[in-house]
């Protein structure tokens, strides 16, 4: 959430971002909430002025008792009485005010990084790295939904059976393979310095406020019937509120977690080649990093946690590419993002393996996540998390470009976790 402050001192330049992001009526949004906020430091005002008076006029009484004015004393405690009902009535427009400055400000996204190409859509996304050399494969390659079938390893029809489109079972040693894949991932993130977090998989409506997917995400996660609880689209939910309302020490930072879960979406809408076997599903697993900085160390942050992601899929030797995101790509919350994106032979298509995002202050102003610095003096963090990695489209790109007519090779670096070589 934007700091209004800022906003109010700063007006051009948050105009400027989200007109970066294709927001058109980003200087009458920003414009309604100063005055709003205006309207809230008018009533505050107001407010403190009564109490002030109302407390002075308190302390007149006891004393005009006892030099025997009753009257007057009587004068005074109808004045307070009247100041009392006054202070309640601004005190409920203030909570109104403030709810409303609330709803404003959740449908503002964050400001891009002035690094953010402008843009409108994925078509303006820039480029930084591209593999130069992608795989060929024989006229007889298969994509990887016919690979699952032909080494019976993923199932979809069960899946569909036992849930719904989307849910796939996984089997023998595709379930193995997976399996692998999490604790290598895991075990990765551990030797460079994250601590493994085993989160809860539902999160309640609160958090999804406080790191930002509500009220922008409600009709992609599923929500329990009867419930304010949410099931995760991503680890990132409960490993960041887990650290909501704190003021953590600087000796504490950076805080480096790292964990995996099954994720929810309920991608509606979704069709298409695109969505195809492990392409797009409702549920997958991902292991997250996140990171908590101060301020001035959060795009060297950035830039570390981005060089992780992309020696995780070198490690796997898959052609990828790293993109930056345009403004109009950007997620709500972010105010710059990398893409990975794998090469798919079989396919022929790039296929999306993580974000690695800096969301500055954005969350961690919902969050109240804050630190004291140098000077004593409390501070809003940064937040910033990735995908390391994100399961299916990296085992769809590994099943397609490791395959010959006779089985598909496993990575090396996987073998020690799967205990066989080849599928």
């Amino acid at each position: 959430m934007l700091q209004v402050q800022l906003i109010s001192e700063n007006r051009d330049h948050f105009v400027e971002g989200l007109l970066k992001r294709s927001i058109p009526n980003a200087a009458e949004l920003l414009n309604e909430i100063i005055e709003i906020d205006l309207n809230r430091k008018k009533t505050q005002n107001e407010l403190d002025q009564i109490l002030n008076e109302s407390n002075n006029l308190s302390k007149q009484i006891g004393g005009l008792m006892k030099e025997g004015k009753r009257e007057e004393a009587e004068l005074v405690k109808a004045k307070t009485a009247e100041l009392k009902e006054r202070s309640k009535q601004l005190n409920d427009s203030l909570n109104a005010i403030n709810d409303q400055l609330k709803d404003k400000l959740y449908q503002i996204p964050n400001i891009p990084h002035p690094s953010v190409p402008p843009g409108k859509s994925s078509d303006d996304n820039e480029t930084v790295f591209e593999t130069s050399d992608l795989p060929q494969l024989s006229d007889s390659a298969l994509p990887h939904w016919d690979l699952i079938t032909k080494y019976d390893i993923i199932d979809f029809e069960l899946g569909n059976k036992i849930t719904g489109a989307g849910f796939p079972v996984y089997k023998g040693k595709g379930a193995r393979l997976q399996r692998a894949m999490v604790n290598y991932f895991l075990d990765t993130a551990i030797e460079n310095g994250y601590v493994e977090i085993q989160p809860p998989i539902a999160v309640n409506e609160q958090s999804g406020y406080a790191t930002g997917q509500l009220p922008d995400k409600e009709g992609q996660m599923y929500q329990l019937t009867d419930t304010n609880l949410f099931l995760i689209p991503t680890a990132e939910v409960p490993i960041t509120n887990i650290y909501r309302d704190t003021i953590l020490k600087s000796e504490d930072l950076p805080v480096k977690n790292v964990g995996f879960t099954p994720c929810f979406r309920r991608e509606a809408g979704s069709w298409g080649s695109h969505v195809r076997g492990l392409n797009r599903l409702h549920q997958f697993d991902k292991v997250e990093i996140v990171q908590i900085t101060k301020p001035d160390k959060s795009y060297a942050t950035l830039d570390e946690m981005a060089d992780y992601v992309e020696s995780l899929i070198k490690s796997l030797n898959l052609p990828y590419r790293k993109l930056r995101l345009c403004g109009g790509d950007l997620g709500f919350t972010s105010a710059i993002t990398y893409d990975f994106e794998v090469y798919s032979a079989g396919q022929k298509k790039w296929l999306e393996v993580s974000s690695v995002s800096n969301f500055e202050t954005y969350q961690t102003n919902r969050l109240k996540l804050r630190y004291k610095d140098e000077n004593k003096k409390t501070q809003l963090l940064h937040t910033l998390n990735g995908s390391a990695l994100a399961l299916p489209r990296i085992l769809a790109a590994i099943l397609e470009n490791n395959q010959n007519d006779q089985s598909i090779d496993i990575p090396e670096v996987l073998r020690k976790y799967t205990g066989f070589d080849s599928i």
